[in-house]
């Protein structure tokens, strides 16, 4: 078990870097909407504390896609204008102020829609308009490393701290933004705080993808056990392909051109 956790989360990160080295910030921003962290997470969650454990686990990260979004509105929004340890800092601020007024609130499916639906609706007209340059070098072996290193350390204090912190931080803390904060930083070091908007404007489009994921296993673990990690997963991927053509548009081939002749 311990491997798995090692190993699965690591491997997602992976993938979605080499995707971001090869077709540019949207995709890769795209794919990191995928409950590539969460969805590992809160499996572990099941098979240690019980499928009911995770459900309200799920239910509690769905509401903390609010968090989510807000940081990487705040972290887009800063960077255009100082280095990235203070984008990092405040917009980490920025979700822990977030995560702990969730956190107070009593736990409720109908508020978790609620709170995701609001994020998502209103995250398009938040980020700053700019226009990445297809400018700087890739990210080196050694940055990969770090980013899947990262989702393997969230992993293990997640399910660790799961039978002392309960089934409503287990959820919030599964959705802190350790993959978003290291492409976040990565990208701005290297490619600019223009990529990097457009990596985090279209980590939110994703996010319809978690959002749908982490909705499912709330509703059909209860009732279906672990089928429904089966069921999430099918529409998590359904729900990708439906935001598509919302992220891989005309403009954006282009950017993923001149990203593909730039590295």
């Amino acid at each position: 078990m311990l491997m798995l956790k090692l190993l699965v989360i690591p491997g997602f990160l992976l993938l979605i870097s080499l995707a971001g080295k090869r077709w540019g910030p949207s995709v890769a921003g795209w794919l990191s909407g995928l409950p590539v962290v969460v969805g590992p997470i809160l499996f572990f969650l099941a098979i240690e504390q019980g499928v009911m454990f995770a459900a309200q686990a799920a239910t509690a990260a769905l509401s903390a896609m609010f968090a989510m979004i807000a940081f990487c509105v705040t972290y887009a929004q800063v960077a255009q204008r100082l280095s990235w340890p203070w984008a990092l800092t405040i917009s980490l601020l920025v979700w822990a102020l977030a995560a702990i007024v969730l956190s107070l609130i009593p736990p409720s499916l109908v508020f978790s829609v609620i709170a995701a639906a609001t994020a998502l609706l209103a995250a398009p007209y938040l980020f700053p308009a700019v226009q990445p340059i297809a400018s700087g070098s890739a990210p080196k072996s050694d940055k990969l490393l770090l980013r899947m290193m990262a989702g393997a350390l969230l992993t293990l204090a997640v399910t660790l701290l799961a039978s002392t912190v309960g089934e409503r931080w287990s959820g919030l803390l599964a959705v802190f933004p350790v993959l978003g904060s290291v492409m976040a930083v990565f990208s701005q070091q290297t490619r600019g705080p223009a990529f990097t908007a457009a990596l985090l404007r279209a980590t939110a489009t994703g996010m319809y993808s978690f959002a749908a994921f982490c909705l499912v296993l709330a509703l059909a673990l209860p009732a279906w056990g672990w089928w429904g990690f089966v069921m999430g997963v099918g529409v998590s991927l359904g729900m990708l392909l439906v935001t598509k053509r919302l992220v891989l548009s005309p403009s954006n081939d282009k950017t993923r051109n001149a990203q593909r002749i730039s590295s």
